[in-house]
């Protein structure tokens, strides 16, 4: 596995992924429209970029773990099991801190 491309396409992600988080920070810091129709809709606009901006800074969570694992030579390795992660799954996803059968286990357990 070329871990050095891992941490190169993960950085990648996460300058792009800081770039969009600065960007929703700037517009929802906007003020608002004196127009109580428009005001409305920039409301609404508001909580969407909030929803991606939580989803952003979860994702960049994910991927600033995944380059202390690489960093402490874990990358690669499922946290809960020690299990190899296929490399086809962290092409996939990167940030992954599962294997695959831990992951259907956590989804399972989340439902």
């Amino acid at each position: 596995m070329n871990i050095e491309r891992f941490k190169h396409n993960l950085e990648a992600l996460r300058r792009l992924i800081e770039r969009r988080l600065g960007a929703i920070d700037k517009d929802i810091s906007q003020p608002l429209d004196d127009d109580s129709d428009e005001r409305a809709v920039e409301m609404e606009n508001d909580e969407v970029l909030a929803q991606l901006e939580r989803s952003g800074r979860e994702e960049l969570k994910a991927i600033m773990a995944a380059l202390s694992r690489i960093e402490s030579g874990h990358y690669g390795k499922c946290v809960l099991c020690d299990a190899p992660i296929s490399e086809k799954r962290l092409e996939a996803l990167p940030f992954t801190p599962y294997c695959v059968d831990c992951a259907r286990d956590q989804a399972n357990d989340a439902s």
